[in-house]
């Protein structure tokens, strides 16, 4: 007999455990789950225990469902199901239960951004009344030896996440972008995030915020320059390569990163539904 609970914030080991038991052996190329990681997932992406769930089979976790939860809405961060209790019903049932709760506590949006290759995962979301809204790509930028010329009456200065807030330029809603890299993420790592910007007395036309060695978080301009402010900060980074991960594709136009160097790699479907009851 199988059955079902919603978490509380004193069920981190259980979650570890059932993490372990029903995602890990789906992608055994990932580090396992520790208590450590997860309380960093809380911080970084706002998961919330509240909006997890695990499936038993007796006492032993057999499904698991990973909420993060923020006032735009819920992402379905992780779901996965043991091999030995797949196609039971097991992930829909996870999905309707905090679709039925969402219905009630809110918010009511709940997305989930899955990647192409997993084609199961997407006919899980199709079958359970989830919209496919949008691609999201994965680019990577590899450095090269070009020269760039310095641009009159300008400077590249250091800039962090605090500056670019203090300037209004950290305006939530403003573009779309994935929940990895959302203000509130900038937010909870800005300890991490290196950033460079372009700057006249007056103002910052154009930054890049990153973190070395391997991963970019946010690049911007605000002048029509021929790309001209992005392409310096982009060859003032390290080595690299750098990897730009779940691009909508509203965010920055794919033709714009590809013309700076970028090459896309994998994709994603932002899937997207509205919580109702069962």
């Amino acid at each position: 007999m199988s059955s079902y609970r919603f978490c509380r914030t004193d069920d981190i080991g259980l979650l570890v455990d059932a993490l372990n038991r029903c995602w890990a052996p789906h992608f055994p190329d990932e580090p396992r789950m520790t208590p450590a990681a997860f309380k960093r997932s809380i911080r970084d992406l706002q998961v919330w225990c509240s909006s997890c769930m695990v499936a038993f089979a007796g006492g032993d976790p057999i499904g698991v469902l990973i909420g993060a939860k923020r006032p735009s809405g819920t992402l379905i961060h992780k779901i996965a199901v043991h091999p030995d209790h797949l196609r039971q019903g097991h992930a829909r049932h996870l999905l309707t239960s905090l679709s039925s709760k969402l219905s009630i506590l809110g918010p009511p949006r709940i997305v989930a951004e899955i990647p192409e290759s997993l084609q199961p995962a997407c006919g899980l979301f199709r079958v359970s009344g989830y919209v496919d809204e949008a691609v999201l790509t994965d680019y990577v930028f590899a450095p090269r030896d070009t020269s760039t010329a310095d641009l009159a009456g300008t400077y590249v200065i250091p800039v962090s996440v605090d500056d670019l807030a203090a300037n209004g330029l950290l305006n939530e809603g403003e573009a779309k972008v994935c929940w990895q890299r959302s203000v509130e993420t900038l937010t909870a790592r800005k300890g991490e995030i290196v950033g460079l910007a372009v700057a006249t007395d007056e103002r910052i036309e154009a930054y890049i915020l990153y973190i070395e060695p391997s991963e970019i978080f946010d690049l911007r301009c605000f002048v029509n320059d021929d790309d001209a402010r992005l392409r310096l900060l982009l060859s003032r980074m390290g080595a690299g390569p750098f990897r730009f991960p779940k691009v909508h594709p509203r965010e920055i136009p794919p033709e714009l990163l590809q013309t700076l160097g970028f090459q896309p790699t994998q994709k994603y479907r932002l899937y997207a539904s509205t919580a109702r009851p069962e």
